[in-house]
Formats: structure tokens, sequence, C-alpha cells
């Protein structure tokens, strides 16, 4: 039976929505990554009732628990207090944790306020855990049933400790097998319909599938119980794969991170030796922008209207976006620019039409290649910003499928 952890945060600013609490979705991650099973996330502000009460069912009902926040030195962080009265371990001073402290100030050529002694005091029969990147230590011991670990809110410092000290103090308490998460994940496809395409494969009961819809993609989460063999994750992978299609732009947690739609296309750029020159116009530059610092994009360049790329281009065409113009000034690009590949994005809508967020405007991608055109035709609506980074994405998926269906098929250019 896997281990069970929960992750615990302090402080008002975290329960007010001040502050977001981006170490319990860190630390979860690592944490499952490592074999635990996460079972709740808390958090509690700068109260010591609510937070004696928490520790106490905590040390009952899990193995482990990771705690964050409250080990300032100000009167609101009240961790250490909290730990030494709910379990009747009084704090007391610990020489070398004050000895660090000091020259943590020291070498900063800072006097340390008196406040900082406040963070050098321990529960009785506490470890220190060493903070070489702030003044505040951490603590960690075991009560009950729980080995708790207390490290300071502060998210470069949280996650340096935790992967410097605490994940190997985790692996040598604790017998551990991860799962194994595979993550599809898909564009131009919605939650829904992608459901439908996944209940055509029957999936094995021990199997959890889980999605996660997102602005750039859709997620589809499988995760395998620890030891499954590896040809039948393979091979229910495989199966899902050919249900979704080609909207599957990478496949997570087999052999290797794919990663996002714009490293799949870096990978399969760079294997062909290919370059790109990219207009934009509904995107508003943000294909370039998500493209930024690759070698293979030699030029990009945005207009608002096509009047301006018919006076940038010196050539004229019709005044409506159409297929036919987008080709038009695929040509004339890569006559100028010499990239092996142009894409051209235009669209069909008035500005009106394109700000406002219950009107939709037509997208055409055009993918000018050496063996001819790809395109792609879409409505697009919701708000400006959805409206230009679903461009953007969209364009770019048109390049994603041709490179990956070359790629496949083994074609040369």
């Amino acid at each position: 039976m896997q281990p069970q952890v929960e992750i615990f945060s302090q402080g008002e600013e975290v329960i007010t929505g001040q502050t977001v609490d981006s170490n319990a979705a860190w630390l979860s991650q690592e944490l499952v990554q490592m074999g635990f099973v996460i079972k709740r996330h808390t958090a509690v502000g700068d109260n010591l009732p609510d937070l004696k009460q928490l520790l106490l069912e905590i040390s009952l009902r899990s193995d482990c628990c990771i705690c964050t926040g409250g080990l300032g030195p100000t009167t609101d962080d009240l961790t250490a207090q909290s730990v030494a009265e709910a379990f009747a371990r009084p704090v007391s001073l610990d020489p070398v944790a004050l000895e660090q402290i000091s020259a943590y100030f020291t070498g900063r050529k800072r006097v340390m306020a008196g406040t900082n002694r406040k963070q050098a005091f321990f529960p009785q029969g506490a470890e220190r855990i060493d903070n070489e990147w702030g003044t505040a230590p951490g603590f960690a011991l075991q009560e009950n049933r729980c080995w708790f670990v207390f490290l300071p809110g502060v998210p470069s410092e949280m996650k340096a400790m935790f992967a410097e000290q605490i994940a190997i103090r985790i692996k040598q308490r604790f017998t551990l097998q991860a799962d194994q998460l595979v993550t599809l994940r898909s564009i131009g496809i919605g939650e829904s319909d992608l459901q439908e395409k996944i209940n055509t494969v029957p999936l094995p009961g021990a199997v959890e599938l889980g999605f996660r819809a997102g602005a750039d993609e859709v997620q589809t989460k499988l995760l395998f119980p620890a030891g499954t063999d590896q040809e039948q994750v393979k091979k229910l992978v495989q199966q899902l794969v050919s249900s979704i299609g080609d909207y599957v732009f990478a496949v997570d947690g087999l052999s290797e991170q794919q990663g996002g739609l714009v490293n799949v296309i870096d990978q399969l750029m760079q294997q062909r030796e290919l370059t790109i020159s990219v207009q934009e116009t509904a995107s508003q530059g943000l294909i370039a922008a998500k493209c930024i610092g690759q070698p293979w994009l030699l030029a990009a360049s945005f207009s608002q209207s096509l009047q301006q790329l018919s006076d940038k281009l010196s050539i004229q065409f019709e005044a409506n976006a159409s297929f036919e113009v987008a080709e038009c000034i695929a040509h004339k690009i890569q006559q100028q620019e010499g990239s092996d590949l142009v894409l051209v994005q235009l669209y069909k809508g008035s500005t009106e039409q394109f700000q406002h967020k219950d009107q939709s405007i037509v997208i055409y991608n055009l993918l000018l290649t050496p063996s001819g055109t790809q395109r792609s035709e879409f409505n697009i609506s919701g708000p400006q910003q959805r409206k230009q980074n679903q461009s953007a994405l969209l364009a770019l998926d048109l390049l994603r499928r041709y490179l990956q269906k070359k790629i496949h098929r083994n074609d040369s250019f």
C-alpha cells in the first residue's frame, strides 16, 4: 500500500487569496512522482488553535505531511509554537541554527535583528533542516503515525531545501514505488469529444482516467498502477492515440517527455534541418513570440490588414481573405526570404468582429511546402485574447501535422 501524504500551508495571505499557493502544487507533483498518494491540501491562517488542531488530526491519519510557511521572525509566524503546544514539545534554542542565521546576515553585511533569534528555536526532539538560501531553517519530527517536515514558505527556499535535503530523507524513511502517469497532449479537440473517442477503447479497471483542459491544449491523463507491464502500457496508449487521431501531438510518460506543441515542432524542424517564414494577422505576432529564439524561424511579420500586406509585399490581390490570397502571399515571401516553408495566416471578419467576444471570425492557415500546400480553416469566437491565442496555436498545429506526417511516411523534401 502506498504511503499517504498531506500538504499543509500556513499563512493568512494564503487563505485570503493574497498569495497563490504555488508551493502545494509543486510539492504535489514531486510527491506523486516519488510514489505517494496525496490525500489532502490544507491551508490555515495565523491562528494558533486552528494550527494545533490540524496538526493533531494529521498526526493520526497520514504517513507524511509537508508543511510550508510560518517559520519567519515575526509574531504571526506560529509554526514552531503550534507544534510545541500540540505535541507537548517545548521549544529550545539550537545554537547551530542561530550561528547559521547570524552568518547569513554577516555575509550580506547586514545587522541581524533580535527577532531573528526566534527562527533558531525548535520543538524538543526535532531534526534541524538547514537553509542555505534564506534565514529560516526548517525542522522535521515524527509524531504518532506521521512524519512531519516544516519548510519556509518562500518558494525558492522551499524547493531548494526539498530537492537537496528532504527528498533524500523521504527515500530513506519510506518504501515507494511510483504509479506511472502517461499524458496524451492534444489540440483542436474538446474534452467531450475526447471522451467519446476514448469510450471506444476498453480501459482496465486499475487504470485511472482524467482530463485537464487549458488554453493551449487538452491533456488526457492515464495513471497506471506501479509495476504495470510496459508492453501493456504501450499497447493501450497506442490504441487510444489511434482512436483520438492526429489531434494528439505528443505523449509524455513513456520513454521520454515530448513537451508542448512548440517543443514538438522544434524537434521535427531541427531533425529535418528546415527553415520557415511566418506571416501573421489575427495572432498579432503571437506565433513568433511562442517560437522566439528558435533557429529555424527565419522570418516573421505581422500585418493588421490585407491592405498592409499588399503594400508591404508590393502585390495586388482581392480584398477578402481566402486560401488563394494566402498562397499568393506565401509564394512572394518565399521568393524574398528563401525559407523551406512559409506559413501564412489570414482572417475574414471586421475589426468589430475580432474585438467582440460574441462574434466569430474565420481563420485561413496555409503552409507552403516544397510539394504543395497544406490548409486549415476554423471559426473562432470568444474574447480578443482567445481569438489571438487560438489563431496562433491552430496555425502552428497545421505545421506540426505536416511535419509529423512527413516523419511517419519517411518522405523526402
